[in-house]
Order: structure tokens, then sequence, then C-alpha cells
């Protein structure tokens, strides 16, 4: 029996968040209490913003609903075990649409993670799958994890940073955010050594340190992270740049939602599809392969080197279906 009710209440919710509902009855022998118990503990549950729905009959039954808000989750071992492998992995290959909300989470669920759990989760995550970002460069998780906690918290930012050209140096940072281009994570924040700000590639950072030190985030220079990060990308001189110029034969709103926002913006032609044309320094073989991921029948106008690679996937793609033959 379960006398301590913090102890019960947790143990109570643990069991409705299993998506079923469960008899009264079963809740009592469960729990080790009255059922008299179980309606009073559904009842604290629900001044605490849990939304318990309750259904009538010979036992009655109870089941933890969808509310308006998102009230704290218990999890079990095995449960937050999987969830941090999961978050890792995504974060580790910088996956479109597994952004900064995702490693902000992973951050969380470390923090409060045992020991004993985060063991488990480092041994099973190496087991599994590499960390890679999309060059095939290696990234820690804790290093995503120490900067979206001092991006969050306004705290300073140490960190040991590799350059191209192999020249390291250490950084001391007002860390202003986290960016995935989709191949790889990025680092937006004011460098205080340089008085400027500055982007780094996080799989070029190393023993990222929080210092402790808060700071009144600065107002950045164009307003939007990804913005400025794209600006950044562009103005490296050792980049190769070149201008592309697609159609699509769907919306620009459509195709906007499917394509990252630093790809440009497509514009709409008049006759249902629309037109996208950008500079960018990514390979042309991500290009093509991102303008084939948006799910629509497109046409690439230039230059003449992302004409011949889309004919190549697209070559390749149909010899890939003739192997059932």
């Amino acid at each position: 029996m379960t006398t301590d009710t913090p102890a019960r209440l947790l143990q109570l919710l643990s069991l409705l968040q299993t998506p079923r509902e469960w008899p009264g009855g079963e809740l009592a022998g469960r729990l080790g209490v009255s059922r008299r118990t179980v309606r009073r503990d559904i009842d604290r549950l629900r001044e605490l913003g849990y939304p318990v729905q309750a259904t009538k009959g010979s036992d009655g039954g109870y089941r933890l609903v969808a509310g308006k808000a998102m009230p704290p989750l218990v999890l079990d071992d095995e449960e937050a075990v999987a969830i941090a492998v999961g978050l890792r992995a995504g974060a580790g290959h910088a996956l479109e649409g597994v952004d900064e909300a995702s490693v902000r989470a992973l951050a969380k669920l470390e923090q409060v993670l045992p020991a004993r759990l985060r063991h488990r989760v480092s041994t099973l995550q190496a087991a599994t799958t590499p960390l890679t970002s999309g060059d095939g460069a290696s990234i820690a998780p804790e290093t995503l994890t120490v900067m979206a906690s001092t991006v969050a918290g306004q705290e300073r930012l140490r960190f040991a940073y590799r350059a191209k050209d192999g020249t390291e140096s250490r950084r001391l940072t007002e860390p202003y955010r986290l960016v995935s281009t989709g191949r790889r994570w990025y680092l937006v924040a004011y460098d205080l050594d340089r008085a400027d700000w500055r982007t780094f590639r996080v799989d070029r950072v190393s023993d990222p340190f929080a210092t402790g030190a808060r700071f009144t985030p600065r107002e950045l220079p164009n307003g939007s992270a990804a913005e400025y990060l794209r600006q950044s990308i562009h103005r490296r001189p050792e980049a190769y740049e070149y201008e592309y110029d697609v159609t699509f034969a769907a919306p620009a709103d459509w195709v906007a939602a499917r394509l990252p926002a630093w790809l440009g913006q497509p514009e709409e032609t008049g006759d249902g599809g629309c037109r996208l044309r950008a500079t960018t320094s990514d390979p042309v073989e991500w290009i093509a392969m991102r303008m084939a991921l948006v799910g629509c029948e497109f046409s690439v106008r230039g230059p003449g080197e992302l004409v011949e690679r889309v004919q190549e996937l697209g070559g390749r793609l149909a010899r890939a279906g003739d192997g059932r033959k």
C-alpha cells in the first residue's frame, strides 16, 4: 500500500499516461488504496492541471485526455532513455524540422536524468548510429545541449573552435541562437573578443563551457538568426557561390513550406506554379536532392551543373526502380 500521497499521485499519474482507460477498482488495487482515495487523488490531479476524464458505469473509469496546455509528463526509465536517444539522433544529424526546440528538450531531459540513465543513453546511442552532420563530421550531443542551455538562459559561453584552415582558438561569446540548416548546426553569437557577431559551425566546436555569467541579448543585425546565417555563409570568400533557378508545378506557399528558409523564397508565376531564384554555396548534389524532395514536378533552368546533377539523380532513381524486374 502506498501511504505517501505525493508518491501515490506520481504512481497514479504514470498509470494514467498509458493510453487506455483505467477502471477505478483496478487503480485502487494497483495503488493499494480504496476507490474513494482514488477519486480524491483524481481530483488533486485535476487541480494541478491534468485533464482526467471520468466515465460512468458499474466500476467507473478514468482516462487522461488532451487539454489546453501541456502538463508535466512522468516517464519511467525505459521511456526516458528512448526519448533521449531519439532526440540525440535527430540533433546529431541536424535533420530538417528537428531544430532548436528539439535540442532544448534534450537539454532539459538530460539535466534531470540520473547518472545511470545518462550512461545507458550514451551506450545505446554509440551502439546504434553515429552522430554526424551533413558532411560526416561528428557532433557530440553534449555540445548541443550545453549551447542550447546557454541560449535559453542568456548565459555567456566559452569554447574551443577550429577554423576551416585548421587554426585553433578560444572564444568567449554571448550565444544568440542555434540554427539547423538540414545538414549542419550553426551557432549565431556575439564574439566578445572580436566585438562583433559571428557564426560558428557546431561540428568544429569543442569543450563548450557555460560560464554562469548572464547577459542582456544584443540586437542582431537583420533580426533573424536564419537570415544572418545565410548572409554570413554567402559572404565567405572561400565558398564557391552559384545562382540557381528552379520552377515548381505547385503554389509558392506550398513549396516554401517544404524547403529550408535559407534556400530562398519562391515567387508565384501566375499559372499555379512558382519560381525559386537564389544564391548558395551548398554542393549541387545536395541542392538537387532537396529540390526532388519537395514532392512535385519541377524544372531546373540553371546552372548547367545543377541540371546535370538532377538528370543524374533521375537516372539513378530510375535504375533503382528497374531492379524489381
